[in-house]
């Protein structure tokens, strides 16, 4: 008699699934200049990964922490934000406000389990398309490094 052991199927589907993982990244761009800064990325035909789903905001400071927790807990691998440089924002000091969210906001999600790294914040001009891969580059690899989101699993939400 054949006896089929599925868990060891599953086992190894599960690992052969987890190699050919690839993070879901979510990216909150200010209008002005970090979204502009991945336009000339794209123009440019500069390079960097596909893993990166851009939503665009009319500021860096508009964007509520509500927005990256959520992102998270609805199961994107990682976040970044990504906004003027200082002192170039065109609503005046929203990156600032953005800055001061992000601080407080990074020892929330240090309290709750969220590993560093998951989340990140920069600065990218409209003439950095080149900053914007590199910077997009380094996050899907620290991504990729921590792995699947397992904070908010499937089902949790």
């Amino acid at each position: 008699m054949l006896t089929l052991n599925t868990n060891s199927k599953s086992i190894a589907h599960e690992a052969s699934a987890e190699s050919n993982w690839e993070p879901k990244i979510i990216a909150f761009l200010c209008n002005w200049c970090s979204y502009a800064g991945a336009d000339l990325a794209g123009v440019s035909r500069i390079q960097y990964p596909p893993n990166i789903r851009i939503v665009r905001v009319p500021c860096s400071g508009r964007i509520n922490p509500y927005f990256i927790i959520k992102s998270l807990q609805s199961g994107w691998d990682g976040v970044l934000v990504s906004g003027c440089h200082p002192g170039d924002c065109h609503y005046i000091s929203g990156n600032l406000l953005a800055r001061r969210r992000f601080s407080i906001l990074k020892d929330i999600l240090d309290f709750i389990g969220i590993e560093k790294g998951r989340v990140n914040f920069t600065w990218v001009s409209a003439a950095e398309g080149e900053a914007f891969s590199k910077i997009v580059t380094k996050v899907v690899e620290t991504v990729k490094e921590l792995g699947p989101n397992k904070i908010f699993k499937s089902g949790d939400t």
